[in-house]
């Protein structure tokens, strides 16, 4: 088996992992939970969003990002984290085109392709990883 593909998942898997966590990070740490709930709330009120479904989508998307993130990096769980992450996609996608469908998409995007890319990549080329040391 070429060692290029092991490099290129790893490669792939980490670059993901590194964005959603910090992402993740910056929503727990620095502007924390409910500053995000706060910059989505007039909006999310304007369009009779319920403010517990706002609370729960931003307490979802900011574990998720961060948890999934790390899970990337270190190679655990890895497919449990990449469906959270697309579920993540998907509600922000959904929330963000609810509340303004002509949204600009250029962060969204490229995380669902790095999503998909490693969704349909052998699971034999995560050997740099713990998911295949537990195997």
């Amino acid at each position: 088996m070429n060692s290029n593909l092991h490099i290129a998942e790893l490669l792939i898997r980490f670059f993901a992992g590194i964005v959603f966590m910090f992402q993740g990070y910056d929503k727990l740490f620095r502007i924390k939970i409910p500053g995000v709930i706060d910059v989505f709330k007039v909006d999310a009120a304007n369009k009779n969003i319920p403010g517990p479904l706002l609370s729960g989508l931003a307490y979802y998307t900011s574990y998720v990002e961060f948890i999934g993130g790390f899970l990337l990096i270190v190679g655990l769980f890895t497919n449990y984290s990449l469906y959270a992450l697309g579920i993540d996609i998907l509600f922000v996608t959904f929330a963000f085109s609810y509340l303004e469908p002509m949204w600009d998409m250029k962060h969204v995007f490229p995380r669902l392709i790095l999503i998909v890319a490693l969704l349909l990549l052998p699971e034999e080329y995560r050997q740099i990883s713990v998911d295949y040391l537990l195997d």
